[in-house]
């Protein structure tokens, strides 16, 4: 009998204020992909128009596939994606490890996390959602000569994370067109510091110097504007107790990160009352990156 596979991976938050491109975190809100050989290829659980051979888990199996040297079969995949479509919480960084972590299982492989965190840093082309996917908590990246490199942090385990995500899409290609072509060498400064302050800050769970670092000058002035609910979701938030309020990834997705329980929920009411047709979710950390496991 054919063993199906299962992998679940997380959704992820990038930038998260003032890391912009280098930050990613992994959050407890998982997409699970079920994948099992058949005759031809069927993908169901997602949307009609996303079900043919154009299908992300698909292409990026395919990709993995061809990588690694060995034949593709046709697959029927199950997709089950709680991750809001707005944009902003990687639903498209877990599609892209899911076929790439399939591949290997059905090739009788163990999960190669270098390995799949290159190929779909290739496939992204960046790898600030699909390192924290992979690899699981605060992740740091870059790319150097076609390698991608990471550092990695466990969050502290008070800090909460109210997500937000509105009934409309920005569109990654719309976000990066509203940014600058060059910052001034102050604001690169500006940022340094308080990226590390902030990595510090995740790690220690210290929501004092969450709310004193996380200001960011080089992406988030600029796209703010794209989101209408921004600013007034953004003094909620704040009013309500959160130590910060981020645009997540490139939205239109936002995310308040706060000292926790009793404060997240506050910003979650605050947040609910002020936009009802928000999807809202409070999260924690994900340590565990992506995860890989067989059935019968």
């Amino acid at each position: 009998m054919t063993r199906a596979v299962r992998v679940i991976v997380p959704a992820t938050t990038a930038n998260l204020g003032v890391g912009f491109d280098v930050l990613g975190l992994a959050l407890n809100l998982d997409a699970v992909y079920t994948f099992e050989e058949a005759d031809e290829l069927a993908i169901t659980g997602c949307d009609e128009r996303l079900a043919g051979p154009d299908n992300l888990v698909w292409t990026s199996y395919l990709a993995a596939c061809a990588e690694m040297g060995i034949d593709a079969r046709p697959l029927h995949i199950r997709e089950e994606c709680p991750i809001p479509a707005s944009g902003g919480l990687g639903s498209s960084s877990t599609c892209v490890v899911a076929g790439i972590a399939a591949a290997q299982a059905l090739a009788g492989r163990t999960f190669d996390r270098p390995f799949s965190l290159s190929l779909a840093t290739r496939i992204e082309g960046h790898p600030d959602n699909v390192a924290p996917a992979v690899m699981g908590g605060l992740v740091s990246s870059y790319v150097q000569d076609g390698a991608t490199f990471t550092t990695r942090w466990v969050i502290a385990p008070n800090l909460r994370f109210v997500c937000m995500a509105p009934p409309y899409r920005i569109l990654t290609s719309d976000a990066r067109r509203a940014l600058p072509a060059m910052v001034p060498m102050s604001s690169v400064s500006w940022q340094v510091g308080r990226c590390l302050a902030m990595v510090s800050a995740l790690a220690s769970g210290e929501a004092r110097q969450i709310a004193a670092c996380c200001h960011d000058r080089i992406h988030e002035p600029y796209r703010a504007p794209l989101i209408p609910d921004y600013e007034h979701l953004q003094a909620c938030a704040l009013e309500a107790g959160a130590a910060t309020f981020l645009i997540s990834g490139s939205g239109a997705a936002m995310l308040a990160i706060c000292d926790g329980d009793e404060v997240a929920a506050s910003v979650a009411h605050a947040a609910e009352a002020a936009m009802p047709s928000l999807w809202i979710s409070v999260l924690r950390a994900n340590e565990q990156g992506t995860r890989v496991s067989f059935a019968t």
